[in-house]
């Protein structure tokens, strides 16, 4: 089966075949969820369509915490259904499905209070292995151990000595949610779904009281000559647009069976040397938890759960939510973090289904499917982790509108492009290094962002060895990565490439402005660019970085909103 490139001509042919014949499933958001549901529906032999505003994962599934984790407080509200979910989904995701994209993480549980402190916690977190391997697939990570006092400041040395009596250690997984997505998509493709990025649903098609598709806009089109309108006809629409899924349904004119209300949350970013431990840390709060994950050369400290009523497309994290972090973690760090140690922020919205609670934390991470009206089925809530059963109940939903025999899902059988036979690659890393010349750490660092996938990179850096290089001013990356995302993930912006397909936008302290022109030049050729466009494009990114620091001096979110929407949203001329 030959792989699915997500070209600039790719996404023309795609949007021109969807408005072409009837769908059976047109898809509109392509955070995890719509992905999911692309994949799902796709193999499962529907004929299906996948349409997102903007890019991929450019809402809640890039700004996650990154992990992949049954929910261990969850354990604690009962909710063992929930949990038991999640951690099957976690051995999936880690043995089979995309063993090079989620990987295991250790964290440091410290304990404050002598016996029953650690009688509580420790068969709370025995239960959590003990479900884990129950799933049948939770056999790939190593049990908890319980630590004395020593034991954990010699994992975790950063920690004050008064902070713990002693400590626990569990494992979980985490991956980079965007490139999570993007391969998604792309496995979508491959098994003939047709995809469109940067495609903004502006109506919906209805005959009587049916929904039998959606009017969609090219966003890239916008200003020129010809600007693209399409009539997408399907006969099932899924919307899994997430935080904006009343603002879809309002589309219709419906209100729908529930509601979802939208938690920010946001995440500081800092380096590997601010915090010497060699685990992760979870800290309690008086609210929730707090997390401190290792991130390659970095550290992700998070999160927040605070209510949010303002944009939806870039919500702001403001002064007083990172000191909120800054505060949390100092009370247990024998050095304390200061702002100047912060190297990146992002903030996102967890859409939780409303109407349980007044607080956030309490609102449902369960997922609800409904069928609000014939043609369009609705799916919302959920954690990233249990993308996939979301997706499965989405499309069974969808299926029960089909006048046609539909085969059962099969994606815990469908392993993510660059999954297959990655191990193999692995263990001839050395080989391949030897074979390129290129350092076998930089090997590593391609084979756990691409999988198998890795040798299309190595044709682009035999054909020009240039690429070969790191990035002047983001030496992690080499400059082949940000060609392949515009010739192959559906990289239309620079934007997509430092945000998303890249993570330099958190993990320089400049925030990926030194990287700007470089990266733009990169993908010029591939996308077309003239130089006046390199120029719009650097300038956007540079205006987005500037808004985003203006809205982390802010006090408070309604001026940090405004702040950040100070710089808008790139439309091409």
């Amino acid at each position: 089966m030959r792989t699915a490139t997500l070209g600039p001509a790719e996404r023309g042919q795609a949007l021109a075949a969807m408005a072409e014949r009837e769908l059976d499933v047109l898809v509109v958001g392509a955070g995890v969820v719509g992905a999911g549901t692309a994949l799902d529906a796709v193999t499962r032999g529907l004929s299906t369509g996948l349409v997102e505003a903007r890019d991929w994962a450019s809402g809640t599934s890039s700004r996650s915490s990154k992990l992949i984790h049954g929910g261990l407080r969850y354990l604690e509200m009962l909710d063992f259904a929930l949990v038991r979910e999640a951690l099957k989904e976690r051995g999936l995701l880690l043995e089979k499905l995309a063993p090079h994209l989620v990987k295991p993480v250790p964290f440091l549980y410290p304990l404050r209070h002598k016996g029953w402190e650690r009688l509580y916690a420790g068969s709370g977190v025995a239960l959590y292995d003990a479900m884990s391997v129950s799933s049948g697939h939770g056999r790939g990570l190593p049990v908890h151990r319980h630590l004395s006092r020593r034991n954990a400041l010699r994992v975790a040395p950063c920690l004050k000595k008064d902070a713990l009596v002693g400590a626990l250690q569990y494992y979980d997984a985490q991956m980079d949610d965007a490139r999570y997505v993007a391969t998604l998509v792309r496995t979508a493709a491959t098994y003939g779904a047709h995809v469109a990025s940067r495609a903004r649903v502006i109506g919906f098609l209805r005959e009587g009281e049916r929904v039998v598709g959606a009017r969609v806009r090219d966003v890239e089109s916008v200003g020129r000559e010809g600007a693209g309108e399409y009539e997408i006809r399907a006969k099932q629409v899924v919307n899994a647009t997430g935080v904006w899924t009343d603002d879809t349904q309002a589309l219709i004119a419906e209100r729908g069976q529930f509601h979802v209300r939208a938690s920010k949350g946001i995440h500081l970013v800092v380096p590997k040397d601010r915090i010497h431990s060699s685990t992760g840390l979870i800290l309690r709060t008086e609210k929730s938890v707090l997390f401190v994950i290792p991130w390659g050369r970095h550290w992700i400290v998070g999160t927040t759960d605070t209510d949010w009523d303002l944009d939806k497309a870039h919500p702001a994290a403001s002064s007083a939510d990172i000191d909120y972090l800054l505060e949390h973690v100092n009370s247990v760090l024998h050095t304390p973090l200061s702002r100047d140690d912060v190297q990146g922020v992002y903030a996102g919205l967890r859409p939780l289904l409303a109407g349980e609670s007044d607080a956030t934390s309490k609102l449902s991470r369960e997922h609800t499917v409904a069928h609000p009206v014939p043609g369009m089925v609705v799916v919302a809530g959920g954690k990233y982790t249990t993308y996939r059963v979301m997706a499965k109940d989405a499309v069974d939903e969808a299926v029960h509108g089909l006048d046609q025999r539909v085969a059962e899902c099969v994606t815990e059988d469908v392993p993510l492009l660059g999954a297959e036979g990655y191990h193999a690659l692995w263990n001839a890393r050395a080989r391949m290094a030897a074979r390129t010349g290129i350092h076998v750490a930089r090997v590593e660092h391609l084979l756990n962002r691409y999988g198998t996938l890795v040798e299309e990179l190595l044709e682009l850096i035999a054909a020009d060895p240039g690429l070969g290089r790191p990035l002047a001013a983001a030496d992690d990356y080499l400059r082949a990565e940000i060609v392949y995302a515009a010739s192959h993930e559906g990289a239309r912006h620079l934007d997509d490439v430092l945000t998303r397909r890249t993570r330099i936008s958190i993990e320089t302290f400049d925030r990926g402005t030194r990287s700007a022109r470089e990266c733009a030049e990169l993908m010029a050729p591939v996308l077309g660019w003239d130089k006046d466009r390199i120029e719009r494009e650097v300038e956007h990114y540079e205006k987005r970085v500037e808004a985003e620091r203006e809205s982390q001096r802010q006090p408070d979110d309604q001026t940090a909103d405004a702040a950040r929407l100070g710089a808008p949203d790139i439309v091409p001329i």
